[in-house]
């Protein structure tokens, strides 16, 4: 099988591409695309992701046999799951389960914690409303989530899937949320069970050291903040 080419910077949406190959063993080639020096803006990965914004993957081998370009995490976790018949649910009430909370993740865990980190931790100036709003949004939605583990060992129920993949990276960054553990105790559990998969410190543990040099760097945050 020919490898996937992966376009990649280490964030919790570009873990979620990173570790579904790691955890089905699909051989990827990584192309970073450095957020802070505004690759993500080049005509180039445009071409790939038109919304400019990793991950995206392009498998040779797509549909049919042909090339095919996907941006858009959940769209790439739903296709990998496809692709392989594997982490997408083994019946069709449980792929309609998977889906659900995939996309409450897309729609809600990822915008809202993002927000989060951005005004607690990224904007220029310290607005209580924004800081409050996020927080607070972000505390209820992992609430529902902690209330959706009670009796599950993963988010669906038995059997890890792309739901988890796609909600673990953004819950997993909970104290720079300034969130709580203390009161979803199954959230806690989750989170610990997730992150001793070895496919999940590999697809994780990519380039670190770019985030953490990102996160020191002033300049790159204001390229892509455009400030």
């Amino acid at each position: 099988m020919p490898p996937i080419e992966l376009y990649y910077w280490p964030t919790p949406n570009g873990w979620k591409a990173s570790i579904v190959l790691e955890e089905l063993g699909l051989p990827y080639d990584l192309h970073l695309v450095d957020i802070g020096a505004g690759d993500h803006r080049s005509d180039a990965f445009r071409a790939i992701s038109p919304n400019g914004r990793i991950p995206a993957i392009v498998d040779p081998d797509g549909p049919d046999g042909a090339p095919i370009a996907i941006f858009e995490s959940g769209a790439i976790l739903q296709y990998l799951a496809r692709k392989t018949g594997h982490l997408g649910g083994a019946t069709e009430r449980a792929r309609t389960e998977v889906d659900q909370w995939l996309m409450w993740q897309m729609g809600g865990v990822g915008p809202m914690a993002g927000q989060a980190h951005h005004f607690l931790k990224y904007a220029p100036e310290d607005i209580a409303y924004a800081k409050d709003r996020y927080r607070d949004e972000v505390a209820r939605l992992y609430g529902v989530l902690d209330r959706q583990l009670q009796g599950r060992a993963f988010v669906t129920g038995d059997d890890y899937t792309i739901a988890d993949i796609a909600i673990y990276p953004w819950a997993s960054l909970w104290e720079g949320q300034q969130q709580t553990l203390d009161d979803k105790p199954d959230l806690a559990r989750w989170l610990d069970t997730v992150a001793a998969r070895p496919a999940v410190q590999r697809g994780t543990g990519l380039h670190l050291d770019k985030r953490k040099a990102f996160q020191d760097d002033a300049a790159a945050k204001d390229n892509l903040f455009n400030r």
